[in-house]
């Protein structure tokens, strides 16, 4: 069984929501964080990204960024730009972007359900980048960037989710990159009785995005137990804040790759290396851009092919990723690239930004590049329901949760 709760939120003024959310931290480079924060000084990357506070050359990991993210989250609470309800609640966090909404529960989802495997994950995370969070999350004794979380279909809690939404919400804008955000607060106790039991039935729910985010909320939350001689269980710090979608109101994009490097091998070489197992068609134009599982695009040197992969699929939910054959039957063999999460020669492009980014990339550097074909949210679930982990940058999903529109304090 699933455990989620209430909480009571913090959240912006309404006059400021639009102001304050921002795209999460690890979207952009401290450079652009800075820029953001400057022409918008009430951005929430201010407290996600507290360097962007402090002198340019501040090292991103010192003490003092910590502190500061702490210092601007509670002047912010005491200014009113954000205020936060006096009763535990559940919110609702609609995003639409070029007409497809999905609809989210926003709720506090359980450590113990993460520690159990009830919540179900699909990739690996980086030590860096996950005690970066653990220090942010201590130091401001909040979790400040939702876990974006998915689970099957449930027809119940979405005929609950669509009544409230008739409702008028607290927040309605779009952000600069035309993605439509809407939040409606569930406060009634039967509401929040019903989903909570709805949960409670079931099995699994599975990370989307925000595997960092989620690891860290875990790791202070130990740290916060063993602290605590009196710990009950049912302290705040023992759920993290997430939005929780149906899976069949998701879409991932494709994340495509370029290799910068072509190992010391000519192009004709490339292709001698790769036809015994793709059928290799060179395209009259392009870019291109894979029209079903099994299919590549690659460019180079000007010109777009479309690669067809004849490996034999083997059952294994991770084997048979595109992400897997292309690493194992192209990135591995022919360019060397055994650790894909390590090597320099690799880059990683998200499907949003387009193919022509591909094409630039690598002109630039002599390199090869590789277009694929989305993962499906279905592969994803059979990875988490195997206990299995995906390649590392196997999923892109889009749009973005804000960070700043939800504040979860213990």
């Amino acid at each position: 069984m699933s455990t989620i709760r209430p909480f009571k939120g913090i959240r912006p003024k309404e006059e400021l929501a639009a102001s304050i959310a921002a795209l999460p931290y690890d979207v952009y480079s401290s450079s652009e964080a800075r820029k953001i924060v400057q022409a918008n000084p009430l951005s929430f990357l201010k407290i996600d990204r507290a360097e962007t506070l402090l002198p340019e050359g501040t090292d991103i990991y010192s003490p003092e960024v910590y502190k500061t993210a702490r210092r601007t989250l509670d002047e912010m609470i005491q200014n009113g730009s954000f205020v936060q309800d006096t009763e535990d609640c559940y919110y609702i966090y609609a995003l639409t972007m070029n007409g497809r909404t999905q609809t989210g529960l926003v709720a506090c989802a359980s450590i113990e359900d993460y520690l159990n495997n009830v919540i179900l994950k699909h990739e690996n995370t980086l030590a860096a980048k996950e005690e970066d969070r653990i220090r942010h999350v201590d130091a401001c004794s909040a979790q400040t960037g939702p876990i974006f979380l998915a689970y099957r279909p449930h027809q119940e809690i979405r005929k609950i989710l669509d009544g409230v939404k008739q409702e008028q919400p607290l927040y309605d804008f779009i952000s600069d990159d035309q993605i439509r955000h809407q939040v409606w607060m569930i406060s009634d106790r039967e509401l929040i009785g019903k989903i909570s039991h709805y949960f409670a039935g079931i099995s699994h729910l599975y990370i989307a995005d925000g595997h960092h985010r989620a690891a860290s909320a875990v790791r202070v939350g130990q740290r916060r137990k063993a602290q605590n001689p009196a710990h009950t269980g049912r302290e705040e710090y023992n759920f993290f804040l997430s939005v929780l979608f149906p899976s069949d109101e998701l879409k991932i994009f494709d994340y495509n790759r370029v290799v910068t490097d072509r190992n010391g091998c000519t192009f004709d070489a490339i292709l001698d290396k790769i036809k015994g197992g793709f059928e290799i068609t060179q395209l009259p134009s392009g870019p291109y851009h894979p029209a079903r599982k099994g299919e590549f695009g690659m460019y180079a040197g000007g010109n777009w092919y479309r690669l067809v992969s004849s490996i034999p699929a083997t059952g294994d939910p991770v084997t048979d990723l595109d992400v897997s054959v292309l690493q194992d039957h192209i990135l591995a063999p022919v360019f060397g690239i055994k650790d894909p999460k390590t090597d320099s020669r690799i880059r990683f492009i998200g499907g949003i930004r387009g193919l022509h980014i591909l094409e630039e990339i690598a002109d630039s550097s002599n390199g090869i590049a590789f277009s694929m074909y989305p993962t499906s949210m279905d592969e994803l679930l059979n990875v988490a329901d195997a206990g299995m982990l995906m390649p590392p940058k196997s999923t892109w999903f889009e749009p973005k949760l804000r960070s700043g529109l939800f504040i979860h304090r213990f």
